[in-house]
């Protein structure tokens, strides 16, 4: 069994009926990652900004031990599906990673963005511990399709800052090998009846 533990920024599990945000820090998993920009700002707009996310991110995942599957920048936000074998590396890399992003992509900005990644609830991202072969596959949809969503182009293999690792069906196999899903506990998204 996977080690884990969780964690949040405030200190009651529920508030108002509501499970709270938490970050979840578990060994041999798949994760879905997602962060935006503070107020949708277009802070990625360049393509020296885009240089800046990609040079940094390639760093820091390989540093952490996070392996990519897929990743896709939009201008203001971007997703990645990926599996991590240690999980008490996912919170120092995502500082590292946004960090150094926010620092070196705001040097290029008219203004500075501070904070530049938080959102609503003091979030600066969001991280899912991915439960199925089911969900997974659905999020790498999600994460390939992100520039028709947007309207950018119709094919991701158009645009160049959606990057394919490793296909779906690989990276799922290899995932039920590792048994790298965190099955057992339920996702409330995907237990609603179609």
């Amino acid at each position: 069994m996977p080690r884990f533990r969780s964690s949040s920024h405030a200190q009651r599990e529920f508030y108002d009926g509501q499970h709270r945000f938490e970050h979840w820090y578990r060994d041999n998993t798949i994760y879905f990652i997602t962060a935006r920009c503070r107020d949708r700002y277009h802070a990625f707009a360049s393509a020296a900004a885009k240089a800046i996310f990609w040079e940094r991110f390639d760093h820091y995942t390989k540093l952490y031990g996070f392996v990519p599957w897929i990743t896709t920048l939009i201008d203001n936000h971007y997703h990645t599906l990926g599996y991590l074998r240690v999980g008490t590396n996912l919170g120092p890399m995502m500082q590292k990673i946004h960090g150094s992003v926010a620092k070196l992509v705001n040097d290029l900005l008219p203004e500075r963005r501070v904070p530049f990644w938080r959102g609503a609830g003091g979030r600066d991202y969001f991280d899912g511990c991915i439960r199925n072969e089911v969900q997974c596959q659905r999020a790498y949809r999600y994460t390939l399709t992100q520039c028709r969503r947007h309207g950018i182009c119709r094919d991701w293999r158009e645009y160049p800052h959606t990057h394919v690792n490793i296909e779906v069906d690989r990276g799922v196999r290899r995932a039920i090998e590792l048994c790298a899903f965190m099955e057992g506990i339920p996702y409330p998204r995907y237990d609603k009846p179609s």
